[in-house]
């Protein structure tokens, strides 16, 4: 169970990636959550406050094709429909949000799996 100090520390590294990374219109922010079972990828324009295109391992079109365990592979799928639907709506270019995750693991292997498919970053 956690602690109050590890949430507050979970929320100040939030806070620290967050001060950097907003998304506009011309360039939405792309957002990782990772939890042990599942990970989940999000472009939202933080202007008008609306989730423009979502996906995760728990939606439907992914959910057959990909392995019980989330690892790499199975976020190199998420990341990779998240940039064809991106794609689909008309969206190139992101700025990406890691949330309070390193920049390793499942969170890199969605990030090179989202430029590798088309989106920009």
């Amino acid at each position: 169970m956690k602690t109050e100090r590890h949430k507050k520390a979970a929320l100040r590294r939030k806070y620290h990636v967050r001060r950097k990374a907003s998304g506009t219109p011309e360039r939405p922010r792309l957002s990782v959550f990772r939890s042990n079972r599942h990970i989940y990828a999000q472009i939202i324009d933080d202007a008008a406050g609306v989730t423009l295109v979502a996906t995760s391992t728990q939606a439907k079109a992914l959910r057959d094709q990909l392995a019980k365990r989330v690892n790499k592979e199975t976020a190199a799928a998420v990341g990779e429909a998240l940039a064809k639907k991106a794609l689909d709506v008309g969206i190139k270019c992101v700025c990406f949000d890691r949330n309070r995750f390193r920049y390793h693991g499942r969170v890199k292997s969605l990030a090179d799996a989202a430029r590798k498919a088309g989106l920009a970053f």
